[in-house]
């Protein structure tokens, strides 16, 4: 038997207000993504992006998707992701657009992808923190999404060093 081989698209969905991404539901991504790739490619890119296309995982409070496709299709979906301005959800029309983050071949690639992706976020956040209570609740924050790489003592080391290092910078 052969395997059927496909990709997982890791992308972000970029909105003005974020308070618009609780509309979204996964019928509505994937709805949107195909009439872009059937605007874009024709019939022929349309007709490759509806076999096995599927939207695996939509979180609508940060606006992650993970979307699978055929291995042989991914860059006419890649290609065509730029088109998308909007989606139609609930009968509201969002303006937004996808940014691309990780190409995967399995879904476990692209989740220890967005694990790091968030813990760089978190690190970018942390110089702008106003106060100690800030700073304290996004180094917890950091510790949650690591992945386990041995004791939890050392990655509290290692973020006690790094905030030392941002105090010395004041």
């Amino acid at each position: 038997m052969v395997r059927v081989k496909s990709r997982y698209l890791l992308c972000e969905v970029i909105v003005p207000d974020r308070s618009r991404l609780l509309l979204l539901d996964d019928r509505a991504v994937a709805m949107s993504v195909k009439a872009a790739v059937a605007r874009i490619h024709g019939d022929y890119g349309a007709a490759l992006c509806s076999i096995r296309f599927s939207v695996k995982y939509l979180n609508a409070h940060t606006g992650i998707v993970f979307l699978r496709f055929p291995k042989s299709c991914y860059k006419l979906l890649w290609s065509a992701l730029p088109f998308i301005t909007s989606i139609e959800a609930r009968g509201k029309n969002i303006e937004c657009f996808l940014n691309c983050l990780h190409v995967g071949g399995t879904i476990r690639t692209c989740q220890k992808f967005l694990i790091r992706y968030n813990t760089q976020q978190l690190h970018r956040m942390l110089p702008k923190c106003k106060n100690e209570e800030e700073k304290k609740q996004v180094k917890k924050a950091i510790l949650k999404c690591t992945l386990k790489r041995g004791n939890g003592e050392e990655l509290e080391e290692e973020l006690e060093l790094s905030s030392d290092d941002d105090d010395e910078g004041d």
